[in-house]
């Protein structure tokens, strides 16, 4: 039986993409500094990992963002008009809390010291991308960078996104974006860079 070759064609992610957007993701963010820290257990990592992207897709991003996925990627992106709306209601922090167990606090403190270097400019925002490890190197992360960054353009907006994983800061300067910020969370957390590209840098 011939099996069917995944497409790195960008769709749209809606809420009844849950289920396989959460999985991915879920595998893409296993080695990041950030959620190694968020979820240390390596036992129950994956099931924090799907639990937590779930609950901000289906209740942030796919409601109040521009989602897309392709057969083993997901991108969430806000445009400026939905930054406001995006930020997590009191029931989303509660569900949050209650996946992240006795690490919530210094999620919270991560959200709260990301939000302090916030741009001021209008901007589009990459709140998360990711592709599965099994397919990497297909050029599923490239094409839905590359579908996020053409919408921004088009409005003449620069883009922003933290990274907390070295390794995937050369990925993003090669689609013209350069580190702003260079910050260690608090509470003993990874370095996170923020990271700004310009309307219309070529890649």
């Amino acid at each position: 039986m011939t099996r069917m070759p995944m497409t790195n064609t960008p769709k749209t992610a809606t809420i009844d993409h849950a289920r396989p957007v959460s999985r991915t993701l879920a595998s893409a963010f296993d080695d990041d500094p950030m959620m190694r820290w968020f979820f240390p257990d390596d036992a129950s990592r994956d099931a924090g990992l799907s639990r937590y992207f779930t609950t901000i897709f289906t209740r942030q991003y796919a409601r109040h963002g521009v989602c897309e996925r392709t057969d083993a990627a997901a991108a969430f992106w806000v445009p400026p008009e939905g930054q406001e709306k995006a930020v997590p209601d009191a029931e989303t922090v509660q569900e949050l809390q209650d996946i992240l167990g006795d690490r919530a606090a210094l999620f919270r403190d991560a959200v709260e010291a990301a939000a302090q270097h916030a741009p001021d400019e209008s901007h589009w925002y990459l709140a998360v991308i990711g592709a599965d490890p099994a397919a990497r190197g297909q050029g599923h992360g490239a094409a839905l960078l590359r579908s996020g960054l053409a919408k921004a353009d088009a409005a003449g907006l620069p883009v922003y996104l933290e990274s907390s994983k070295p390794d995937n800061l050369p990925f993003y300067e090669h689609f013209g974006f350069t580190v702003r910020e260079e910050a260690r969370l608090p509470g003993g957390g990874p370095v996170l860079w923020s990271m700004r590209r310009a309307p219309g840098t070529a890649a």
